[in-house]
């Protein structure tokens, strides 16, 4: 089968179409015949060598593959030819197997491109808006990068759950998209302080939660935005930069920072991340919720897909299709 391989860390030219066996599904697994697979900024933080725990090259990238059932282990309750999408270690590829437990039904109205956009994107954002950042209706909410795939869909969530949604974005184009999704004040943050324009919006008083997927400075300069007992979730570190928020400004105004990374809360407790899905998937399926998929590229064209994204191109979510 063909498939995409990390041959070292490094930029978007150590990516590398290769042919490899076609993987046999362990017992508890499915083998997926791949239709679309996510790409993540944490696929490019990988290759990258700046995601910790990550895989060390030469490997298959991809985390979220969406496709056909086309063989199952030992002790699955499952049948080939089921639609599924599934949290996955080698996404890049034709095949992958996957844990049977952690599979969501894929509905016939939804394309396999729109279903790759689903598991990382709706379940940071749920998470990272509710379980982990408490958001309540009537709430402010400041949304970074709310053109992205996560962005995308936190603007949804939390518009959908009556919160008052700031967003930032690089394009005006990217900021019509997040309105459509239901953005109540659109921001350019290459036009305008983000802070400035958040507190002249709501008097000084700022927001009450904001998520940060991009670090660096933005993760300083949102705390001049929160009002008191404000909460942070910080979810990545997309500018590349750690971010180093002031410990006395955090205690003089009370604020709260949560640290949310989506394979950990897997790992350490499924059952917190994945109550989300439920809910999810119904308001998915009556259309409630859109996938916004952005761009598809070929899954020969990773490398570009990865450009794509590290040239802050995208919209949405962007897959790739073998």
């Amino acid at each position: 089968m063909q498939a995409i391989e990390v041959t070292e860390f490094g930029d978007s030219s150590v990516i590398e179409t290769t042919e490899r066996e076609v993987p046999e599904p362990s017992e508890g697994e499915v083998r997926i015949a791949v239709g679309a697979v996510g790409v993540n900024f944490a696929d490019i933080m990988q290759r990258r060598g700046h995601y910790v725990g990550g895989p060390e090259p030469p490997y298959v990238p991809g985390m979220e593959t969406a496709g056909t059932i086309d063989a199952v282990g030992e002790g699955v309750d499952r049948e080939v030819g089921e639609r599924v999408v599934a949290m996955t270690d080698e996404g890049y590829a034709e095949y992958a197997t996957a844990d049977a437990a952690g599979l969501f039904d894929v509905p016939e109205s939804m394309s396999f491109p729109e279903a790759a956009g689903f598991p990382v994107q709706f379940l940071t954002a749920h998470n990272t808006l509710f379980e982990w950042g408490g958001l309540e209706a009537g709430e402010r909410v400041l949304v970074h990068a709310a053109a992205g795939g996560v962005g995308t869909a936190a603007t949804q969530l939390a518009s959908d759950a009556g919160a008052e949604v700031f967003g930032t974005a690089s394009t005006e184009e990217k900021l019509n998209l997040a309105e459509r999704l239901g953005l109540d004040h659109p921001i350019d943050y290459t036009e305008s302080d983000f802070a400035d324009v958040v507190n002249d919006a709501t008097d000084g008083e700022g927001v009450d939660l904001v998520l940060d997927g991009v670090g660096g400075d933005t993760t300083t300069e949102s705390l001049d935005c929160l009002t008191h007992f404000g909460r942070m979730v910080s979810y990545g570190a997309a500018s590349g930069e750690p971010g180093y928020p002031d410990t006395s400004t955090l205690l003089f105004n009370n604020f709260t920072i949560h640290g949310y990374h989506l394979g950990q809360s897997m790992q350490r407790d499924p059952e917190r991340v994945l109550n989300a899905v439920p809910h999810l998937t119904d308001l998915l399926t009556n259309g409630d919720l859109e996938v916004v998929v952005g761009e598809t590229f070929p899954l020969s064209e990773a490398a570009d897909a990865h450009k794509y994204i590290e040239n802050r191109e995208s919209s949405g979510k962007v897959v790739l299709e073998p």
